[in-house]
């Protein structure tokens, strides 16, 4: 009998032991917090709405967005289209590198009546998904 109990107490502490292991160690609150890198491109807007304000009728008016590559490898605006023709884009078709970045200009041809939203769908190599930038304002149709 007391071979029984030894043998079970023997079989037992390799489990106990187990259980018995230190957890590991709570991170400090101080302590630093590592960000990821971003692998690959990634595109950051300064702004994805600019309000361009009272726009005189047939007066074109510029806006500007900036993009910033804040991934590790360049990234490329693959498409950029304009939700009318009364909408034009400039933009550079080069790498944007790591760090660096990059004007979308857009130009605003005031030929409507009242307020207004264009909308610009960019598609680049950090995303599926495209961005949408939008310009706003009041298109004033001065009385004849």
């Amino acid at each position: 009998m007391k071979k029984s109990i030894f043998m079970l107490i023997l079989m037992a502490l390799p489990v106990v032991a187990i259980f018995a292991q230190n957890a590991p160690a709570a991170v400090k609150a101080d302590a630093p917090v590592k960000s990821e890198v971003a692998v690959g491109p990634k595109a950051d807007w300064n702004a994805t709405t600019v309000d361009l304000g009272n726009v005189d009728f047939m007066v074109s008016k510029d806006a500007e967005f900036v993009l910033t590559n804040n991934g590790n490898q360049p990234l490329l605006i693959t498409s950029a289209k304009a939700s009318c023709g009364c909408t034009n884009l400039r933009y550079s078709q080069e790498p944007i590198l790591p760090g660096k970045s990059t004007t979308m200009a857009v130009t605003f041809n005031g030929s409507g009546n009242g307020a207004f939203r264009k909308s610009i769908t960019v598609q680049t190599n950090a995303s599926e998904n495209p961005t949408i930038l939008q310009i706003t304002g009041t298109v004033i149709k001065k009385a004849q």
